[in-house]
């Protein structure tokens, strides 16, 4: 059996389509059901549903062999692990916002607010800008908007939220969509199954 770690809610659902159409299907994962495990044995495959940024610790710690997650997870938290295929789906971006009105003066430390330290960390020292960064689990628009922060550093998918809240992106960091990932020591353990399965979720990609 390959284990394979679904990302909950929309995305996952999607996924999961692209590996029923790719000839994986389990019939009992789309049953009206509290379970959070659903098997095919006839086709190999087990999957269950986790929450999306916890799929990396599944497929890193061999819980799951494979798995789909974001790429936001995967620049984060540098997990060891194999990124096999970008899905093409689930696509948005990372980007730095601002209030219409703030200027960079580049003389103080600028204050970045965001869930996404590492990435912001790294963006900026790339840049070689000095920053303060303030840790955020949500609502990471209200930072700038009440001066808690200068920018943000966050995902951006239609920009909608940013307008209402009158932010708007000041620069585009890092483009983000579903990858297939896999353990490291499953792949070479069943190196076969899974290239199979690769090369069947590939002939979807191109269809999306």
């Amino acid at each position: 059996m390959i284990n394979i770690a679904l990302p909950k809610g929309r995305l996952g659902e999607k996924v999961y389509a692209m590996f029923e159409a790719a000839g994986y299907e389990c019939p009992s994962i789309k049953e009206e059901s509290r379970k959070l495990i659903f098997e095919n044995p006839e086709k190999g495959v087990r999957y269950f549903w986790v929450k999306p940024s916890d799929v990396s610790i599944y497929v890193e710690r061999g819980a799951a062999d494979i798995g789909v997650a974001g790429k936001d997870i995967l620049l984060e938290y540098e997990p060891q692990l194999y990124e096999l295929l970008d899905l093409n789906i689930g696509k948005c971006k990372m980007a730095v916002a601002a209030k219409k009105d703030f200027y960079d003066s580049g003389d103080s430390t600028l204050k970045v607010a965001t869930k996404f330290c590492n990435i912001a960390r790294q963006y900026y020292a790339s840049l070689g800008r000095e920053i303060d960064i303030i840790k955020l689990n949500g609502s990471i628009e209200l930072a700038p908007v009440l001066g808690l922060s200068d920018v943000i550093v966050d995902i951006v998918e239609t920009g909608k939220t940013l307008k209402e809240n009158d932010l708007e992106v000041r620069a585009d960091i890092v483009p983000i969509s579903a990858r297939l990932v896999a353990n490291q020591s499953a792949f070479r353990f069943q190196s076969q199954k899974i290239e199979e399965i690769v090369q069947e979720l590939k002939a979807q990609v191109q269809k999306v």
